[in-house]
């Protein structure tokens, strides 16, 4: 059964829908800013913040206290590849590493229009191999992404398995794209219940990123490529958004290619509703959800001091 929070932030978001014009022509600069004024809710255990330059890219540390002194968190944000910062994931980035003992990693990489692929998952893996040379080591790694950093999770694991580099221990992926041709099920028929994505709109961040490369390659949409050799997968989504389908089909074709897969469905969830964990009972039980699954997949050798 839904919380009172929820069903008021639904009523909310559902009244914003219909009293809000969609515009004729998008802005993604106008988007940008606006979304910049969006941190998320704040997070439960404040981090000590440390900005650092990784691999080039503007980045911070974040660590929380209790975190456990081998493990590391790479955040990747969200935000259709046109959107989102540090600024905008810091608050989502302190509560996953806080939930998961983790000291975490939240970097800047480059966003379309100005960048279109294949800068942004270049920067991915130039911040991955800077932290190999710090001295992270990867068996005490997570990588974990939201819906477009969802996305470049999971490009990350695959060109990682095909580089041969090492793999991090878990990756977690809170409602990533995993098919940029758009043709999920989910796409139109939960348009009118994911009242944070909109149809026309995700087409359009998606024709800036991609430029000229085709949305069924497998680097670029996760779901077609071989899944085979993945680290163990936490996928978490709401069955009322658009991209329902793209992560359902994603888990099954991964548990096919024989990945230990965590399927974590929200019920009413919208996309991304982690952001809200000080609101919403739901958020904050996906996010504790993301802790227990770290505990239950990583052998714990990092927590002696």
């Amino acid at each position: 059964m839904a919380s009172w929070q929820l069903n008021l932030a639904t009523l909310y978001f559902r009244l914003s829908r219909i009293f809000s014009r969609p515009p004729r022509q998008f802005d993604v600069f106008k988007d940008r800013a606006g979304f910049e004024k969006f941190p998320g809710s704040k997070p439960f255990v404040p981090a000590e913040v440390q900005t650092v330059t990784a691999a080039g890219l503007p980045a911070e540390w974040l660590t929380p206290p209790g975190a456990y002194p081998g493990r590391t968190l790479l955040y990747i944000h969200g935000g259709g590849f046109v959107l989102g910062s540090i600024n905008t994931h810091r608050n989502l980035a302190t509560n996953i590493a806080n939930v998961t003992h983790a000291r975490g990693l939240i970097f800047n990489y480059r966003l379309a229009p100005e960048h279109p692929y294949p800068a942004a998952p270049e920067d991915c893996l130039a911040v991955y191999r800077w932290l190999l040379s710090e001295g992270v080591r990867p068996e005490k790694l997570i990588v974990a992404g939201d819906s477009a950093g969802g996305t470049l999770t999971l490009s990350l694991l695959l060109r990682l398995r095909d580089l041969g580099l090492p793999s991090p221990a878990i990756a977690v992926c809170l409602a990533p794209a995993t098919d940029l041709t758009l043709h999920g099920d989910t796409i139109l028929t939960n348009a009118r219940t994911d009242f944070v994505l909109e149809p026309r709109q995700a087409a359009y961040w998606v024709k800036l990123y991609l430029g000229q490369a085709d949305p069924s390659d497998p680097q670029v949409s996760p779901l077609y490529a071989d899944l085979h050799g993945l680290p163990p997968l936490l996928l978490q989504v709401g069955d009322v958004e658009m991209l329902f389908s793209d992560v359902i089909r994603f888990a099954e074709r991964a548990r096919q290619a024989g990945v230990d897969v965590t399927l974590e469905i929200m019920k009413r969830g919208q996309h991304v509703q982690q952001v809200l964990a000080r609101l919403l009972p739901e958020a904050r039980e996906a996010i504790t959800h993301i802790g227990q699954f770290a505990e239950s997949k990583m052998d714990g050798s990092d927590k002696i001091r």
